[in-house]
């Protein structure tokens, strides 16, 4: 029996030039560099340019996948934006990314799970690939998560950084086994009973401002640990594949504290698990692309390695993906 699965063909990052180191912020809030390395594993992080959008990020991110997948804009049919942080109320910022690309007309929309954006944009796209609604998608992972900073408050602002993160799917036949290329399972989570750990303070029909990030540390770390770990296990039940039987986890890089409790809870070699923490922090959707992409260019990840996806974000939203490259 053949069937067909969304694999991804090319996968592409941007970063925004400027460098914000620890340093940097001891100058501007009560913190420093061994106080936050300590608590997050974090030594630096990017911050988009006050002209620079976040459809900028996300498009130059989609043109480096397009590019790995040899594929051009005009083959694009479906556009997909994962970003707490759009250009504007609306249109979409995945619109503005179409124009941007040059990209014929199609579907684009964005997907807001916060930092686990990207787990659930592919989880979207899929059912579209899969279902021959689309040929090319591009996903894309993209944020300025600076600009919902208080910098008054060293316990977030040290935390999160901007980039952007895409990667290109297309349709693949295989043979409906764990052997497959594509994305082989998803675990999909959500508890709006933990809305008030990790929130922004704002928004166009409350406050009418865009809000600062807000968030209870102790408690999203508790939650994040248990939570992550169900997801990492439920998706690979749905793949049919054990933990062990997993080359390389991707995890949402948002504190090497929470990606080592999560390793030690679930007996993760921690030689397979891609970090980029320490030189992107905490980048929420864009995080999962963003390590992608390392590891991809630096070799460690191949052609035909078992990858696990996973991440959790304000919602509480978490999630995990298992896919073969």
């Amino acid at each position: 029996m053949t069937v067909i699965r969304s694999a991804v063909t090319g996968v592409g990052a941007y970063l925004p030039e400027h460098v914000l180191t620890n340093a940097d912020l001891a100058e501007v809030v009560d913190t420093s560099d061994e106080w936050i390395q300590e608590r997050t594993g974090i030594k630096e992080r990017r911050q988009a340019a006050p002209d620079q959008p976040t459809s900028d990020l996300a498009t130059e991110a989609a043109r480096r996948a397009l590019e790995a997948a040899g594929r051009t804009a005009d083959e694009v049919d479906l556009i997909i934006v994962a970003t707490t942080t759009p250009d504007q109320t609306f249109p979409a910022t995945a619109a503005i990314v179409q124009r941007k690309l040059g990209a014929g007309v199609g579907a684009a929309f964005d997907i807001q799970a916060v930092c686990s954006g990207f787990v659930y944009a592919l989880s979207v796209a899929d059912g579209f690939v899969a279902r021959g609604l689309s040929r090319c998608a591009l996903v894309i992972g993209a944020e300025e998560m600076t600009r919902l900073m208080d910098w008054t408050d060293r316990g977030t602002c040290v935390l999160f950084g901007d980039g952007a993160g895409a990667v290109v799917l297309e349709p693949v036949q295989g043979q409906g086994t764990t052997e497959d290329r594509g994305l082989l399972s998803f675990a999909l989570r959500c508890d709006g009973n933990r809305t008030d750990l990790l929130y922004v303070d704002g928004g166009p029909s409350t406050t009418g401002t865009v809000g600062h990030l807000r968030m209870v540390g102790n408690q999203v770390f508790r939650h994040a640990v248990v939570n992550i770990a169900e997801a990492i296990e439920a998706a690979c039940a749905a793949a049919g594949v054990s933990i062990s039987d997993v080359d390389w986890f991707v995890p949402h890089q948002a504190n090497q504290r929470i990606i080592r409790g999560v390793g030690e809870r679930l007996g993760l070699d921690e030689n397979k698990v891609v970090t980029t923490v320490a030189w992107h922090a905490n980048t929420s959707a864009a995080s999962i692309p963003l390590a992608l992409h390392t590891a991809i260019e630096d070799g460690r990840i191949k052609p035909g390695d078992l990858v696990l996806l996973e991440a959790m974000g304000g919602g509480l939203t978490w999630g995990a993906c298992a896919l073969r490259m």
